[in-house]
């Protein structure tokens, strides 16, 4: 799976190498430049309008040697909150100053006290803040657990940009929009000349760092710290490592890292890599090689440098004084370079901006995820709801149109099924059991488990979706037996896309990471299993003894195995077992499990599985314990309420329920005898 993604996002690769080899003036550079910066802003969704007065608070203020420290918090958009630290130089400004954005850290901006304190020995104002999800800005801060429920800050930015994804937008709108606000905030202080405002961070800060200096033209200069890679390296490496630098058919709009730094381009930037990062240092000097003639399309090779250090990820104390340079040389014309000495504050709870140590349990916040779910009335989509039978053709048509433009899923039913091999025969009491691997054209192969009834009593055959293993579903009296027994033809797909990755928080699960190697190139999890289906039931169709065709599918393969059922009006009847119900109560809820297997990129501005419902009509769907976006079965009102729209659009056309509600006892399961 890994090297089919790959694969696509190298041709893609291959093809901006030639856009960029195709640069060769001043206007080429700026050209680009501003194809880049439009492209960028509409994959985020843009950045958020009217942010509203900052709002700033100064809690308490103490002094350090050499400078003082303000603690204080403002607002990025209305009500959603920053805290920060303010590191003020002795004497009389207007100072230059700095904005620092910390590393994915749990302490947030105290992971920086030793770089804003001395900027500010140097002259330099700095602005050190918590990027959301660290320090006092924990989303989902838990005072029992004294941390937050999701896990690290990746987790709770992952968590975020799942549920944003779904509304059509990129978390990362929210990150830069901090940052912005953070240059606001500099700006308005008397003390600090605007016309000197540079920009520094590391890790997680350094990708924002990137991001601001290349949208933001008020930052003079910039030090982008452990980021800088090229996509090329990055995917044969660690892969992609973070939501908030991981957008949407980014490589597939022909887009790479050094995109981000060139938008930068001709202002001071300094690209700062140690040698043994997780970020391959090859892939810091490609990208460093690559900006570099770009900035000399501008004749400005020298605003752009490198700065290498010993050491691993974050590891910048060897180089510090060297980052410490480049901006008073940039932002103070100063050619001497400065001493820069380890400091910590003198008692830890001093850099605490709120009394609690936590926005959430002092003075209230917004959240990402309370943000999302005040604009979903404005970007969710309420699709009509057919009321005659030439209504319901649009209504299916349109949905189809909308499935492909979220899913990316291409399979067309009734294509020449996919060639196949069969790699082994077991022979069981009443039916034999093939195991084929299934190659489809220019596709993920993928493995599966053929079960026929020895003497069928009927024709009628299942796709069995289930992300438990094979051997698991094939065991005497497993889920292929029991369906074999009653008479069902069986044919148990292996879901591709593998697991076993880094488990960054268990509310994510084991897709996290791939979802996002997988949407980098335009493609979904879902949307490759929704064609695996197609293909299935292509091959399944030219077997002579298929008969009717069902699709059941489980947990995160439901939504799947409905996608595929609307597409496809092969499949007569459909069963969802232990699936959410709706996308939507992602966003209206602020935790939701297992989200990246199943997440669509702008769904909710198109369609949610209630509409797919009616557009299945009028062939059965069986929902089998639903559930909520936590997982937990779902009474029967709740779920008639969530599909309130189907019984309407039932009443009006079908004339029944051809949606149904199933507790799980053995009774209501397909494969049981009645």
């Amino acid at each position: 799976m890994t090297a089919f993604l790959d694969d696509i996002a190298n041709k893609d690769l291959a093809l901006r190498d030639h856009a960029i080899a195709a640069l060769h003036t001043k206007a080429d550079a700026e050209r680009r430049q501003a194809w880049v910066r439009k492209t960028i802003l509409e994959l985020i969704g843009g950045l958020p309008k009217n942010p509203g007065p900052l709002n700033v608070r100064l809690f308490h203020t103490y002094a350090g040697d050499g400078f003082r420290v303000e603690n204080i918090v403002y607002d990025s958009l209305p009500g959603y909150r920053v805290t920060a630290n303010v590191f003020v130089p002795d004497g009389k400004g207007p100072f230059p100053a700095v904005i620092v954005s910390p590393g994915h850290v749990p302490s947030g901006k105290a992971w920086d006290y030793s770089f804003g304190a001395n900027f500010a020995r140097a002259g330099i104002l700095a602005l050190s803040y918590d990027i959301v999800g660290e320090g006092e800005r924990l989303q989902h801060y838990d005072p029992q657990l004294g941390a937050s429920k999701v896990g690290a800050p990746t987790s709770e930015h992952s968590l975020a940009a799942y549920q944003t994804m779904l509304l059509g937008e990129h978390v990362s709108r929210y990150f830069i929009e901090d940052a912005m606000r953070g240059v606001d905030y500099l700006a308005s202080r008397k003390d600090v000349d605007a016309r000197r405002i540079g920009a520094f961070g590391c890790s997680g800060g350094g990708t924002i760092t990137a991001y601001l200096a290349a949208l933001d033209p008020r930052i003079k200069a910039a030090a982008v710290a452990c980021y800088v890679n090229d996509m090329r390296h990055l995917l044969a490496s660690v892969g992609p490592q973070e939501a908030e630098q991981s957008i949407p058919d980014f490589t597939a709009n022909g887009l790479d890292i050094p995109d981000w730094i060139e938008l930068a381009a001709p202002k001071p930037l300094a690209i700062v890599s140690t040698t043994e990062d997780m970020f391959p240092i090859a892939g810091a000097r490609a990208a460093h090689d690559e900006a570099k003639r770009f900035w000399g399309l501008f004749g400005a090779e020298d605003h752009l440098q490198w700065i290498v250090g010993p050491g691993h990820h974050g590891a910048l104390a060897p180089i510090s004084a060297n980052i410490l340079a480049f901006f008073t040389h940039y932002l103070e014309n100063e050619s001497q370079k400065p001493s820069f000495i380890a400091i910590e504050p003198a008692r830890p709870e001093d850099i605490l901006v709120t009394p609690t140590g936590q926005l959430s349990t002092s003075i209230g916040s917004e959240t990402i995820q309370s943000l999302d779910k005040g604009q979903a009335s404005a970007l969710v989509a309420s699709p009509a709801i057919p009321q005659t039978p030439a209504e319901l053709a649009k209504f299916r048509t349109q949905i189809r149109r909308d499935i492909r433009s979220v899913t990316h899923a291409s399979a067309q039913p009734g294509s020449p099924p996919p060639l196949t091999n069969i790699t082994g025969v077991d022979s069981r009491d009443s039916y034999h059991l093939e195991h084929i691997t299934f190659h489809p054209s220019g596709e993920v192969a993928f493995n599966g488990l053929f079960a026929v009834p020895a003497q069928p009593s009927q024709k009628r055959s299942v796709v069995l979706l289930d992300d438990r293993p094979l051997d698991v579903l094939s065991r005497p009296n497993g889920e292929i037996e029991k369906f074999v027994n009653a008479g069902w033809t069986v044919l148990a797909l292996e879901p591709v896309g593998g697991s076993g990755e880094e488990l960054k928080s268990p509310l994510l699960g084991e897709y996290n990471l791939l979802a996002l190697r997988t949407l980098l190139v335009g493609r979904t999890i879902i949307g490759l299993r929704i064609d695996q289906t197609l293909q299935a039931v292509d091959w399944l169709s030219a077997q002579h003894d298929a008969g009717s065709v069902a699709v059941y599918g489980v947990g995160a393969l439901g939504p799947v195995a409905l996608h595929a059922a609307a597409l496809d009006d092969r499949i007569r009847s459909i069963y969802l077992q232990d699936t959410q119900v709706s996308y939507l109560t992602s966003v209206e809820n602020p935790i939701s499990r297992g989200l990246p297997e199943i997440a669509l990129p702008g769904i909710l501005q198109k369609y949610d599985l209630p509409d797919l419902m009616i557009a299945v009509a009028p062939r059965p769907v069986f929902d089998i314990n639903p559930t909520d976006q936590l997982g937990l079965p779902l009474r029967q009102a709740a779920f008639e309420s969530t599909f309130s729209s189907v019984g309407t659009f039932d009443d009006k056309v079908t004339q029944s329920r051809h949606v149904r509600w199933l507790g799980q006892e053995p009774s209501d399961l397909p494969y049981v005898k009645k």
